[in-house]
């Protein structure tokens, strides 16, 4: 039997000494639903600070996100803005905000590869709450009608007022950044109640800072696709980083021999039809690399790393192409991915 491959460990380039837990410090481990997912939480905290505070915390940062920028939930402040009047004005909260404007920046950097009012597409293709019907192809009068409604130049930002104005149809869609801006939050949450360390996950994205009681980091496996069995195993050490994947397996349907994967082109307006399985992004923060994992995996391997090399992004692409029935793996990484690897 062939042996397997070895476990390739990652490491921050610029790695600073963990903090030292307190004296008595206690660790947990909690968890719960959210954004239709879950949310798991390991934290090292001073030993006054009990757990249901920890818990009670997490939860309110993410059903403030939930509040603010959900499409699932009619009444959060995305969807009163999606069904607003055209020429109407809506004051937005700071997270909603932080949210709208990061995205803006990465469609206008991207070229459009990422795009917040892509949501009518979403909808259309059926991965939305509004609109298709899941597993359907949807013909090329809807997707022309679809793609009219979007554009992120047309979401016009007062910055100073803090508000937004709908041009009329827009329908924004936070789904490729907000759950890196949970995971933001909850370790900024942690931050607050005074945990030295900890270990943030919401839906699969992470974000970790310090080291684990025994002075480990902690230690993270990449997610890899299923059926990629002969690939390496990574280890990466999330101290002061986050890491977000976004994968052609998550959410699909098939048709006619064909894949049509969850994640829409804005610029076409249908799912992207490259083969690339899984986009891997280890950023900071969570929210950057949510965002990131989107448009690389939008703009294919070989677009998205000449995009990830130019700005010095550390990312893993895995193409799955089909050989011989079946569908082999192969594994890409940017320069600054491959600094990281001890």
């Amino acid at each position: 039997m062939p042996d397997s491959p070895p476990t390739r460990v990652l490491i921050p380039l610029h790695m600073a000494q963990p903090p030292s837990a307190p004296p008595g410090a206690v660790s947990h481990r909690l968890g719960g639903p959210t954004m239709g997912t879950s949310w798991s939480v390991q934290a090292i905290a001073p030993a006054t600070l009990p757990p249901t505070a920890i818990e009670a915390a997490v939860q309110a940062r993410l059903d403030g996100v939930i509040r603010e920028m959900s499409t699932w939930q009619a009444d959060s402040e995305l969807s009163r803005y999606n069904d607003a009047p055209a020429g109407s004005w809506h004051a937005c909260a700071p997270g909603f905000m932080a949210v709208l404007d990061a995205a803006l920046i990465m469609a206008a950097d991207s070229d459009g590869a990422f795009d917040p009012s892509v949501g009518p597409l979403v909808n259309l293709w059926g991965f939305g709450p509004h609109g298709g019907r899941a597993g359907e192809v949807p013909p090329q009068q809807a997707l022309d009608q679809a793609r009219s409604r979007c554009g992120w130049q047309r979401i016009e930002v007062d910055r100073a007022a803090r508000r937004v104005r709908q041009p009329g149809g827009a329908y924004l869609d936070f789904s490729g950044i907000a759950k890196g801006y949970a995971v933001d939050q909850v370790a900024q949450a942690l931050r607050e109640l005074g945990c030295v360390s900890w270990l943030a996950e919401v839906g699969g994205e992470l974000s970790g800072y310090g080291a684990k009681p025994d002075g480990q980091p902690w230690w993270v496996a990449l997610e890899r696709p299923p059926g990629d069995d002969g690939a390496h195993a990574t280890l990466v050490a999330l101290h002061g980083l986050a890491i977000a994947t976004s994968g052609d397996y998550r959410r699909y349907f098939e048709r006619d021999g064909r894949r049509y994967a969850h994640t829409i082109d804005p610029r076409s307006g249908r799912p992207v039809r490259h083969d690339l399985a899984q986009v891997t992004v280890l950023h900071p923060q969570c929210m950057v690399a949510d965002a990131l994992a989107t448009v690389l995996t939008v703009l294919g391997e070989q677009e998205g790393m000449a995009f990830a090399r130019e700005r010095n992004i550390a990312a893993l692409f895995v193409r799955g192409a089909l050989q011989a029935g079946r569908r082999r793996f192969v594994e890409s990484m940017t320069p600054a991915f491959a600094a990281m690897l001890d």
